[in-house]
């Protein structure tokens, strides 16, 4: 199996990030590939960030044929449709993804995501994809996309605080995290909280 991933954004460091998350759960016999953007948004923060960032991912996507599958790695499932249209090969948003994963575990789920601008973009899909029902709330941490990475940062701190409302005044018996920079957080958040926290490259336990 070869997996292409791609950041539609054009911070190389968040695609080293989900790379190796990626690589973490993938099979020994599984081959990844994570490409970045040439051009477009830092990151990717709502509707209008979506828009400029489509022709990166795109173009980006040139020699998908040449792979079993490809992953578009922002939660907003950007350019998610553009792609499919693109190739006969399977992409999969990490978004929609996360949320089939959440409705098997869990009765109902939160996503925990960074600004607030990001949170119609998700509502929209939930609704799009025939799991709002599933879905108890989508609440902002008030964290930008890059200070997801910046040293010193109070980011999982405050991610953290919006899983422990998301779990008393929601009732999720689990979340999804609601950007593809956050996956190193996975693990711990799931430990401390004591429910599954998740996106597409995390295990389960």
């Amino acid at each position: 199996m070869n997996i292409l991933i791609v950041n539609p954004n054009t911070t190389r460091s968040m695609t080293s990030t989900v790379e190796a998350a990626a690589r973490s759960v993938a099979s020994a016999s599984t081959e990844i590939t994570a490409l970045t953007s040439k051009f477009g948004p830092v990151s990717i923060e709502g509707y209008f960030d979506e828009a400029f960032s489509v022709p990166g991912l795109i173009a980006a996507m040139k020699d998908v044929d040449h792979y079993d599958a490809a992953i578009i790695a922002c939660f907003d499932d950007t350019g998610l449709d553009a792609a499919r249209c693109h190739t006969e090969s399977p992409v999969i948003g990490i978004g929609e993804a996360a949320f089939h994963m959440a409705s098997l575990i869990a009765g109902q789920f939160s996503v925990v995501t960074t600004l607030r601008r990001s949170v119609p973009a998700i509502k929209h899909n939930l609704t799009k994809y025939g799991l709002s029902s599933r879905c108890s709330g989508v609440r902002a941490s008030e964290i930008a996309v890059l200070d997801l990475e910046r040293p010193g940062s109070d980011a999982q701190a405050r991610i953290s605080e919006e899983i422990e409302q998301a779990i008393h005044h929601d009732r999720a018996e689990a979340i999804v995290l609601g950007c593809a920079g956050m996956a190193d957080f996975a693990e711990a958040l799931s430990h401390k909280h004591g429910i599954p926290v998740l996106m597409i490259f995390t295990v389960v336990r």
